[in-house]
């Protein structure tokens, strides 16, 4: 689909207007500090901006660089991290921010090629931290995002690929890495749009669609309904995380209730290949 001139124009002021008036404002959004922005996207995937901010704000002040974590113990970063699911992030942000101190010397990587080998780190996650800290007009997609388009670009397709969409953000992209201005009016013709606060404002439309419009991203070709969390292996997974941070060590036997269902000891092996524990006699310690 190539988009004429002028829709791209009049959808730019219909996302730019919306966000002049109903943007919302969050702690990430006020830095380009790339480590701050990268701990944001992390913990914003699968989980609700709610429960992430006082979490960000919480692991901010613990956790204030790459430095801070690296050297951090892993039981203190799961710690911080319990409410926020899939403790696997946790360890990737680890152990980004030991690489990130080991192979570039502290400084973290300006590109996006550099930042998607990051750990745990893929395309949407490195766009996204070039977009926000560096300006970088590379072109990505989450699901609020997919949703504006899905609403304006797809109004009845159904098994929309990404790879259509991503063909129009492309399109749509500002010519300008930065703005003059970090809350963007109503754009007009010649007016400079900034990369980051663009996306910002694709995310808000997006928030504002999920909930009067309900979840559009069913009529993705990429859509999987999430699993049912009680009583899968995600919760047995977390259920031994939790412990060990509190006790420092735990065994089969303590997780009894689990047993039917899961093979508790196939998990702990699995985590321990993970790098969360490691193996000490009958018991198993956090790493």
């Amino acid at each position: 689909m190539k988009l004429t001139h002028s829709r791209i124009t009049k959808f730019q002021k219909t996302i730019l207007s919306f966000s002049a008036k109903e943007g919302r404002t969050f702690s990430w959004r006020s830095t380009r500090d790339p480590y701050a922005i990268l701990v944001s996207e992390i913990m914003l995937q699968q989980t609700q901006v709610g429960r992430v901010v006082p979490k960000y704000m919480e692991w901010m002040k613990k956790f204030p660089n790459p430095e801070s974590l690296a050297t951090a113990k892993i039981g203190e970063v799961l710690r911080l991290w319990q409410g926020l699911g899939c403790n696997r992030r946790a360890l990737n942000l680890k152990r980004t921010a030991e690489m990130i101190v080991k192979e570039y010397n502290g400084v973290f990587p300006k590109t996006v090629k550099d930042i998607d080998v990051l750990p745990g780190v893929g395309p949407y996650t490195a766009g996204a931290v070039g977009a926000f800290a560096f300006g970088i007009p590379s072109a990505f997609i989450e699901t609020n995002i997919r949703t504006v388009y899905l609403h304006f670009f797809f109004k009845k397709k159904k098994k929309v690929r990404d790879e259509e969409i991503l063909k129009l953000v492309e399109q749509t992209l500002p010519k300008h890495p930065l703005a003059s201005k970090t809350r963007l009016s109503p754009s007009k013709e010649g007016e400079r749009i900034g990369v980051r606060e663009w996306y910002s404002a694709l995310m808000d439309y997006g928030a504002m669609l999920k909930k009067t419009e309900g979840n559009m991203n069913v009529r993705s070709a990429h859509y999987m309904k999430q699993a049912i969390f009680e009583g899968s292996r995600r919760q047995v997974r977390g259920a031994i995380l939790r412990l060990a941070s509190k006790k420092g060590a735990v065994k089969v036997d303590d997780f009894r209730q689990y047993v039917s269902a899961h093979s508790v000891m196939d998990i702990i092996s699995e985590l321990a290949k993970e790098g969360f524990l490691k193996k000490e006699g009958k018991t198993f310690r956090l790493a």
